[in-house]
């Protein structure tokens, strides 16, 4: 059984057109969130850019939410996002910001109401820290990359 929480959500003035972040199927677990630029962006190979959502929200604390990219656009466009999972955290009130990434060959143009990203929420839990001097052993010790077959 899913777990279903309460966002607020809030579109930035001259955004009322843009479509809210939703659920595309029914056992999606991330919103497709939109583009809210004013004119077409256009992400040249290798440029990056920070493309606006025209929303801001206050998620329960507790809680973040992740913003991924869309597999459609990496594969077909080699378009991704550039600090993925972008995190959204309980207290921030600011726009949220997509920065998008073209490692594709051709030009990437994003046109207001484009689907860019996804959004998946997630419980959050804190650590504490506990200072030791040994760690307790396991099988694969200190075995970096590649070392698991």
């Amino acid at each position: 059984m899913r777990e279903t929480i309460r966002v607020t959500v809030q579109k930035l003035p001259a955004h009322d057109d843009i479509t809210l972040p939703r659920y595309m199927t029914e056992h999606a677990a991330g919103m497709d969130v939109v583009a809210a630029v004013g004119e077409e962006e256009v992400i040249l190979p290798g440029e990056r850019k920070l493309i606006p959502t025209g929303i801001v929200i206050a998620l329960p604390e507790g809680y973040e939410a992740e913003i991924r990219p869309r597999s459609g656009l990496a594969l077909k466009n080699g378009v991704t996002l550039v600090n993925s999972p972008g995190t959204i955290d309980a207290d921030y009130r600011g726009e949220i910001g997509v920065i998008m990434i073209n490692h594709g060959e051709e030009s990437f143009v994003v046109r207001r109401g484009d689907r860019i990203a996804q959004m998946v929420f997630h419980r959050v839990c804190r650590a504490t820290w506990v200072v030791t001097n040994r760690l307790d052993p396991t099988s694969r010790g200190d075995g970096g990359f590649g070392h698991t077959k």
